[in-house]
């Protein structure tokens, strides 16, 4: 089944694409979540014509996003956490945390556009991917440290 992404969906497509799903997937997640739509040979027609007018302003925002990823360069963020003796951590380091720590620092990221490329367990140094558009994604160190 064919559908054109009304919106980014995580680990399937950006909005204006359009990706191949399973019938199930599709007729009962995407389409009732409002997040695709079917795509059908009207649709996709409309959607060129959307996708060829917003590239101006694409260009736009594929560069801010680049300022951003170019201002957080090669920054290392320091987290506290409770940790024990052994090293291990008490609770978990959120996205939230690295969200308010780059904020500190003058760069404001979304959450949600954060994702680590390995769970922080221990004290110790890590990387986290930011997501600023689909053609920018930067990595970013941080440091987990004892309160």
């Amino acid at each position: 089944m064919e559908v054109i992404l009304k919106d980014d969906v995580k680990n399937l497509g950006y909005k204006n694409d359009i990706v191949t799903v399973k019938p199930g997937y599709g007729r009962n997640y995407l389409l009732p979540q409002g997040l695709a739509i079917l795509a059908d040979k009207t649709n996709k027609k409309i959607v060129a014509e959307n996708v060829r007018q917003a590239a101006h302003k694409a260009d736009k925002i594929k560069g801010d996003a680049q300022a951003i990823a170019d201002k957080i360069g090669a920054v290392v963020l320091d987290i506290p956490a409770k940790v024990g003796e052994s090293g291990k951590i008490f609770g978990r380091v959120t996205t939230l945390q690295l969200a308010e720590s780059l904020k500190s620092k003058g760069i404001d990221v979304d959450r949600k556009r954060i994702s680590f490329d390995q769970e922080p367990s221990v004290a110790g140094e890590y990387t986290a991917t930011i997501n600023l558009h689909k053609e920018v994604k930067h990595q970013v160190r941080f440091n987990v440290v004892a309160e």
